[in-house]
């Protein structure tokens, strides 16, 4: 079960000697004459002693006195919560002494600050490959970013492109981002979507004159079938 934050009520009030007071209202053991516009939710109990005190005992509250002037007595003990023996009867109005202080502000806790849990540095490596069905029949081009940084463009016209982008990256997510700009759109190699282009981007190895990616991250395509322009950004976390 979460924990609940408890508010705090800050009280800014003129503390006068116990003995020119009578009628006091004390919340959780400390005196709050002349508190207005305050309502208590969730009270445990409410009791009046012999001399006209009330004494509210609200457990979800906590109270704390601020720019007030050292009393000229010891303060008396606070009040311990009791339940009632037998119920009480309704207390009477009290009348605040003059002048009122200002009205109570309830505070509540501050949220905690996110933790970063970016790792420190990269341990994979990452890489970007192209497939094309036939080169050229696409008629797209494809300019590829990362991070809002522009990296190379990807043209239909080339054989099969690898590349290791490891240095493009940085440690936790990266934003990528790839737009595809149709070269020809009158007189167009084909219009089949049998032809593609694709673009993926993962993690891999190189070994043997050979690169495998073995964790695909992204997948990005376009046919020829298609006409417009067209972009699309991906989020790439990096290990």
């Amino acid at each position: 079960m979460p924990r609940r934050s408890i508010p705090a009520l800050v009280l800014s009030a003129l503390l006068l000697p116990v003995s020119a007071l009578a009628g006091s209202v004390f919340l959780n053991g400390v005196r709050i004459d002349g508190v207005t516009n305050q309502r208590f939710e969730k009270v445990a109990s409410v009791r009046i002693d012999e001399k006209g005190n009330v004494h509210i005992d609200a457990p979800a509250y906590a109270v704390k006195l601020v720019n007030a002037p050292p009393a000229p007595a010891p303060a008396p003990a606070p009040a311990v919560a009791t339940p009632a023996p037998t119920p009480a009867p309704a207390p009477a109005p009290v009348t605040a002494p003059a002048p009122a202080p200002a009205p109570a502000v309830a505070t509540p806790a501050p949220a905690p600050a996110p933790v970063d849990t970016a790792p420190a540095r990269i341990t994979r490596r990452y890489w970007l490959v192209t497939e094309q069905s036939v080169p050229g029949m696409t008629d797209y081009d494809i300019d590829l970013y990362i991070n809002s940084r522009w990296v190379r463009k990807l043209r239909s016209s080339e054989q099969q492109v690898i590349a290791e982008v490891t240095r493009e990256l940085q440690p936790g997510k990266n934003t990528v981002l790839m737009i595809a700009h149709k070269l020809a759109v009158g007189s167009r190699r084909s219009e089949s979507p049998q032809h593609v282009f694709k673009v993926i981007i993962g993690e891999g190895n190189e070994g043997g004159g050979n690169v495998m990616i073995d964790n695909p991250l992204i997948r990005y395509q376009r046919t020829a079938a298609e006409t417009e322009d067209l972009s699309e950004e991906f989020t790439l976390t990096t290990r």
